[in-house]
């Protein structure tokens, strides 16, 4: 029985491309969504069995607007992928490039593309709903003066033409994503933890949880910082360190580290991708 698969956008998307490498090896329906929050609404209900999420890029750094989500909703994660992002600029086949004047694409591409729009300041950039949206967006209009940045892949669905390949500023520019569920899974080679956390609001208490990792020698693979909503100038942290749940000076490092917070929660405990070197 294939298992539903949740991600933001549709066709093309890098969203998509994450979905279809992560479960190259299993029977997946896969649901594309135009928002965040009904991604997780739904993999809280078991709507989905999963959903991919995007939390980090090399180039524009976390992604808050997913990582945020998780104060809101029951859901953990038990698996990464890290996709290259590689931004063609697509366009109606025949399209010469002194015609473009405008180019659709989701906000963080924008980011990631500075420098090509920087060299060419005759075209406006336009945020749209996603990457392959932008595309589908472009082919509808007809339009030549119009263009997107999105992968070779929604270029090829919406029998589009890549101009011009691999316009992003970075060579290295990748997004990592979360697969998350609401399942209770530990993976068995799960070798890397996420946590979310308040510390109480007095000198020092970041310094004594973290503290905890040092003198167990548990290496923190990740420290960010973020707004509470409602509470002005109080902030909760993400913190990724290697090792897992099940290992037994994990869970008593865990341990320690929640009797020193106001606030304290798992994350997810899953297997690193092979990118990274735990």
């Amino acid at each position: 029985m294939a298992v539903k698969v949740g991600y933001q956008g549709n066709h093309g998307t890098f969203s998509e491309i994450a979905v279809l490498d992560y479960f190259k090896d299993r029977d997946i329906e896969q649901c594309g969504y135009t928002n965040f929050p009904d991604i997780m609404k739904d993999t809280e209900n078991g709507t989905l069995d999963y959903a991919l999420l995007p939390v980090e890029n090399t180039t524009t750094g976390i992604i808050y607007r997913t990582y945020d989500l998780f104060k809101d909703y029951d859901v953990r994660a038990v698996g990464e992928i890290t996709v290259p992002i590689v931004e063609d600029l697509i366009v109606i086949p025949g399209t010469k490039f002194e015609e473009i004047r405008e180019v659709y694409t989701h906000p963080e591409v924008i980011s990631q593309c500075h420098g090509f729009l920087q060299k060419n300041p005759q075209i406006t950039a336009m945020a749209y709903q996603d990457t392959a949206a932008g595309v589908e967006y472009v082919k509808t209009c007809g339009d030549r003066s119009k263009a997107a940045l999105g992968s070779h892949r929604a270029a090829e669905y919406f029998g589009m033409e890549s101009l011009m390949k691999s316009v992003q500023d970075s060579t290295t520019n990748m997004t990592r994503f979360l697969c998350v569920t609401h399942k209770q899974e530990v993976p068995e080679d799960a070798d890397k933890t996420s946590l979310m956390i308040v510390t109480k609001h007095e000198p020092g208490t970041l310094f004594r949880v973290l503290e905890v990792l040092a003198v167990h020698n548990i290496n923190m693979l990740k420290l960010e910082s973020r707004p509470i909503p409602g509470q002005i100038f109080r902030y909760c942290f993400y913190i990724d360190i290697a090792g897992s749940v099940n290992e037994p000076l994990i869970s008593i490092c865990l341990k320690e580290m929640e009797a020193k917070c106001e606030s304290f929660r798992i994350l997810g405990c899953y297997k690193a991708d092979k990118l990274f070197e735990i």
